[in-house]
């Protein structure tokens, strides 16, 4: 499948408008809690992409998921890590919150692959570093005593250390030349994530309603959204998806706001405006720089 790269833009707006309506999504939820949701989503997730993997890469997919070595593995293994963090942390705190945190990825990122494989980081991402990390602190502070919600903002700091965890790994194998292919290594992550959390979801207490709301979210807005990725990455620049990705913010906190009510606090719009803004312009410095 190959794209026009006006065609790969737009698909990537779709893409990050599927993945952020998790947010809303499990606002509707009726009797599911927190590690029952994420058992669910990753579950279905799983059905999903079984199904759609071989239609994608072939059957043989999974010959070659054996024989891919350990990096794919360890990177299935910080794609659980995110889905299970991002789904409890959902349902602890505001989608705004979560959203807004889970941002940081691209900038811890940077950080860890300048400790672990020697990357150097550039004066203008060091000062993003300084100012998103002000935005999320303000954050914090402003939720010191609020109890779930603060304990919810933690939580969804472990998505961007598990994220940026995950392409420090992608990285060092490139760089060795052993490219990680993403949907398998999801396919991973979505296995692992269901296995940890279904004995701290037992008993099910999901409803018909619930179930048909998280199988939602595992075919449409995680496995397809996954696929329809990796299709985009391969015609779009990393600045580009960058830039893109960081929609998914403003499209979950925009249909949390207007789908469920969840009206966005002042710490939000101030912190959220330094992390955004601070990412928004490291990408498009780093972008002018390379035309």
């Amino acid at each position: 499948m190959k794209l026009s790269h006006h065609k790969a833009l737009w698909l990537m707006v779709l893409v990050t408008l599927l993945w952020s309506t998790a947010g809303v999504v499990s606002r509707h939820l009726e009797h599911a809690q927190k590690f029952e949701v994420t058992f669910w989503r990753s579950f279905f997730t799983v059905c999903s992409l079984l199904v759609i993997l071989p239609l994608f890469q072939g059957r043989q997919v999974f010959g070659r998921m054996r024989h891919s070595g350990a990096a794919l593995w360890w990177s299935g293994l910080c794609w659980s890590g995110m889905f299970t963090f991002f789904m409890v942390a959902l349902m602890l705190t505001t989608v705004a919150n979560v959203l807004v945190t889970m941002s940081l990825t691209p900038l811890l990122t940077a950080l860890a692959t300048r400790i672990f494989i020697g990357h150097r980081i550039p004066l203008r991402t060091w000062l993003a570093i300084v100012v998103a990390g002000a935005g999320i602190a303000f954050m914090y502070a402003s939720q010191l005593g609020q109890g779930m919600s603060l304990l919810g903002t933690l939580v969804a700091l472990c998505v961007p250390i598990a994220g940026a965890a995950n392409w420090t790994i992608t990285q060092h194998a490139h760089a060795q030349g052993k490219d990680i292919d993403l949907i398998p290594a999801v396919l991973i992550g979505a296995v692992l994530s269901s296995l940890v959390t279904l004995p701290l979801a037992w008993p099910f207490q999901a409803s018909a309603w619930d179930l048909g709301l998280l199988f939602g979210l595992g075919l449409g807005q995680l496995a397809v959204p996954c696929v329809l990725a990796v299709v985009c990455t391969r015609v779009l620049k990393a600045p580009e998806v960058a830039l893109l990705g960081l929609l998914e913010v403003i499209f979950g906190i925009l249909l949390a706001w207007v789908g469920a009510g969840e009206v966005p606090g002042h710490d939000v719009f101030v912190g959220g405006s330094l992390v955004i803004g601070a990412l928004v312009t490291n990408e498009l410095v780093a972008w002018r720089l390379r035309q």
